[in-house]
């Protein structure tokens, strides 16, 4: 779906639902982002997902880091983000064997 996503953000996932911002392509990392998140949706629950991230969000924010800064530290986000460019190929090296 088109129109609605948090402040900041490409993409907002809610679910098995990805909102996607106006004028934002979805590009493959993206993609595979935001797919991770409906997998820590599936994982969580709802519920859980929902405090883990927002209490994470709240946490960084308290700490004094801004939106950006604390939205990055958040351990799904992070998670996400690893996964994608880990499944693209993308900045991540596999440590040595």
């Amino acid at each position: 779906m088109h129109g609605f996503a948090a402040p900041g953000a490409s993409a907002t996932t809610l679910g098995r639902t990805v909102f996607v911002r106006r004028g934002v392509t979805m590009g493959p990392r993206l993609r595979r982002h935001e797919y991770e998140h409906v997998l820590q949706f599936h994982h969580l629950g709802r519920v859980r997902f929902l405090v883990r991230y927002v209490a994470e969000y709240l946490r960084w924010r308290l700490r004094r880091h801004g939106h950006g800064g604390a939205y990055r530290r958040i351990s799904l986000e992070i998670q996400a983000e690893w996964r994608a460019r880990r499944e693209l190929g993308i900045g991540v090296v596999d440590p040595p064997a």
